[in-house]
């Protein structure tokens, strides 16, 4: 179960991986919703488990949990970290547990994958009081990038790996060895790169300025740079796509749109490779990462003195696990299909058999 703000995704895997059934629902939000799960878990036939993710386990959970009345309520405190992301998921284990008592229920966190960051990557250079109260970064999309960093290092052999995932949210890791070794988001999914509607890094001082002078409250503030920021901010909407043919018929502001959201990207990846020391395999996934051609191929462009060299041909008809990377080159260059179902599974069997 991968729920998000407004939808819900279902699949049911079998032990190879294969997805037997699937459905996006609605988010569960009243009868008719849940009369809908209702419906699918009817066709879904014999489960043995289920996994949900969710986006952050705050400071509590920092791997893979069984769910019991105990672990929602502690999770419910962690809401106001993603308060987007989090209610949607609490009320899917809650859906689940209420129609099949039974089931056994995993809670599959996004930070867990970024648990293990050094100190030196996940500490702010704020007060100590405000460490002791939990402000760290956490890092988001654990799942996405355990899964894609496994399937390049199945791949290629390597090592070295930086993980873009991007989509209508968008982060990056740096994974050695299989492990996060460093991330673009932080305390809140807001951070980091330029998303569909979220801002990522923003001066604090900005945010300062226009309570101050403007009266920008923290709710306003919140919905501002949370729901009405990143393309749509720029560009007038959140749809990259109609980005990238605005951009093509002219549009200055679709113009800038990418040109800002390229600079960073770009930017953030050789910086997530400072932190790898060096760079073996860099990794396109999530629903952007996968289908936009040209945000690649302008990403890449600007990379070469890592070693970056992309096969144009390669790129612009890549489908599913591919290598998009020069032959030759010194870094391999791949697009990889998102699949956190898989990686749920993986850690639904781990938790649920140690």
């Amino acid at each position: 179960m991968n729920p998000g703000s407004s939808s819900l995704k279902l699949r049911v895997l079998e032990a190879d991986g294969r997805v037997a059934v699937q459905e996006d629902l609605k988010a569960l939000e009243g009868k008719a919703e849940l009369d809908s799960l209702e419906s699918f878990l009817a066709r879904a036939g014999e489960l043995d488990a289920a996994g949900v993710r969710v986006v952050h386990g705050g400071r509590d959970f920092n791997r893979s949990t069984r769910v019991d009345d105990r672990t929602l309520d502690r999770l419910e405190a962690a809401s106001e970290l993603a308060p987007l992301h989090n209610p949607p998921a609490l009320a899917a284990m809650r859906g689940l547990r209420r129609l099949r008592p039974e089931l056994p229920v995993v809670a599959c966190f996004d930070t867990a994958f970024h648990a293990g960051l050094p100190p030196e990557a996940y500490t702010y250079a704020v007060p100590k009081e405000w460490r002791e109260w939990g402000v760290r970064r956490y890092g988001f999309h654990g799942l996405s990038h355990a899964h894609a960093g496994r399937r390049a290092a199945e791949m290629t052999g390597a090592t070295r790996i930086v993980s873009c995932h991007l989509g209508a949210g968008a982060s990056l890791a740096a994974v050695r060895d299989g492990a996060s070794v460093d991330t673009t988001m932080g305390f809140t999914p807001m951070e980091g790169l330029v998303m569909a509607t979220r801002s990522g890094s923003l001066d604090p001082g900005a945010v300062l300025w226009l309570q101050r002078r403007r009266g920008l409250g923290a709710e306003a503030a919140e919905q501002a740079l949370d729901r009405e920021s990143g393309l749509l901010g720029l560009a007038g909407t959140a749809d990259l796509k109609q980005v990238l043919e605005s951009r093509a018929a002219g549009d200055e502001d679709a113009r800038l749109a990418v040109a800002v959201y390229v600079h960073r990207l770009r930017s953030s990846i050789a910086a997530m490779a400072a932190s790898l020391g060096g760079l073996d395999a860099l990794v396109f996934t999530g629903g952007v990462g996968e289908h936009a051609a040209p945000i690649r191929a302008e990403t890449c462009a600007g990379l070469g003195f890592l070693g970056v060299v992309l096969d144009e041909a390669a790129n612009r008809k890549a489908s599913a696990d591919a290598e998009i990377g020069a032959g030759g080159s010194p870094v391999h260059v791949l697009v990889i299909t998102a699949r956190e179902d898989l990686e749920i599974a993986r850690e639904v069997r781990n938790t649920l058999t140690d």
